[in-house]
């Protein structure tokens, strides 16, 4: 897969980008250390691209944790709102079914083109103990196939300091709403 390879001086610029963000929010990660998720990242050329990925799109990825069993980093999507990957409705289907005004493309697709995986609503409640997110935007999360199966996906939000969880119909957009993905390393 030679397409989801990045150069050397991208690697370069992307593990600098990373590792400030990554001591600039200390907090996200207290008791993981750099070095370690670094050495992961430069033996991984797929994953440096996804993460590539999301951060062209300004998803400003981080270390949230350390899944201890599988030996991976998480890092998630925590631009302040929802990144510019936004106006897509939820997934092939509910694009295929709109007879106008179609968007672009869709998020579950976007996603898996990034290599990333979107957020469930439990990981979305676990970024928003780490901060505001979503104060402005929107984000789809992972859809219970019980919602899906009826027409419907979900999406949340921070409003009043709370989390929300809404729905909508899959085929919709909007501008403000976009998508947050997860990467395991």
């Amino acid at each position: 897969m030679s397409t989801k390879k990045l150069s050397s001086t991208q690697n370069e610029e992307l593990l600098k980008i990373l590792q400030l963000r990554f001591e600039k929010n200390m907090s996200r990660h207290k008791g993981i250390d750099w070095d370690k998720i670094q050495e992961k990242l430069e033996k991984n050329n797929e994953k440096l691209w996804s993460l590539h990925r999301m951060e062209e799109t300004e998803g400003e990825p981080d270390v949230i944790g350390y899944d201890k069993k599988t030996d991976e980093y998480i890092f998630f999507d925590c631009s302040p709102e929802s990144p510019k990957r936004r106006s897509l409705c939820y997934d092939y289907p509910a694009w295929e079914a709109r007879k106008a005004n179609k968007p672009e493309n869709n998020v579950i697709d976007t996603a898996s083109e990034m290599g990333i995986e979107l957020l469930t609503e439990e990981q979305y409640r676990q970024l928003q103990e780490l901060g505001k997110f979503d104060l402005k935007t929107s984000s789809w999360v992972k859809t219970p196939a019980s919602i899906r199966e009826l027409g419907g996906a979900i999406f949340c939000d921070r409003r009043y300091n709370t989390v929300f969880i809404y729905h909508n119909g899959a085929d919709s957009y909007y501008a403000a709403r976009g998508f947050r993905g997860c990467l395991k390393v």
